[in-house]
């Protein structure tokens, strides 16, 4: 396979901060587990990110990835700025337990999707500061009910390691590539 078959290039993952103001230390974790998530999706063809490499799960590198920029999108822009972001319109069906999740036949080509997640990360890096001056604003949220800013920005972590560890899962079943 040719170096310009590869949706994802390239990554390098930014050290992150490990102590000081806590914005700081959650910004940088932000990146890290974003920048992760790219990791195990580097050197993979469109073809590749779209394999369901195992037979007890319907999740795709390229599903997380169309999930993730949906999060970014959710939790930054709608819930933390309240404002209504333009979400990609992907082809998504209702699962058995009611959620909704992407539809692996969308066509869209993985280059889009990636330039999508990438755009979605930006903005929410742009509202980062405005959406996190008071940590102890409460926002409306249907999912929890009623929370404040740091249990968002925690929560978003938490979205990131549950969908990094799957990433793991997937890239090690694709090609054997495995790392931290």
């Amino acid at each position: 396979m040719r170096n310009h078959d590869f949706v994802v290039q390239k990554i390098v993952r930014p050290e992150r901060t490990v102590s000081g103001p806590w914005l700081e230390v959650i910004a940088s974790n932000l990146d890290y587990h974003r920048a992760t998530f790219l990791w195990k999706c580097e050197g993979l063809s469109d073809a590749q990110l779209r394999l369901r490499p195992l037979g007890s799960s319907a999740l795709t590198l390229l599903g997380l990835m169309r999930h993730l920029q949906g999060v970014e999108r959710a939790w930054f822009q709608r819930t933390l700025a309240g404002a209504t972001p333009h979400f990609f319109p992907y082809r998504t069906y209702v699962t058995a337990d009611g959620d909704e999740w992407y539809d692996e036949s969308d066509a869209t080509p993985a280059r889009e999707v990636h330039e999508d997640y990438l755009k979605a990360c930006e903005e929410s890096r742009q509202v980062f500061a405005r959406v996190t001056a008071d940590l102890a604003r409460i926002v409306p949220n249907p999912e929890f009910g009623d929370t404040d800013v740091r249990f968002v920005l925690e929560h978003v972590i938490e979205e990131y390691a549950r969908h990094v560890g799957h990433a793991d899962l997937l890239r090690e079943a694709i090609d054997g590539a495995t790392g931290e």
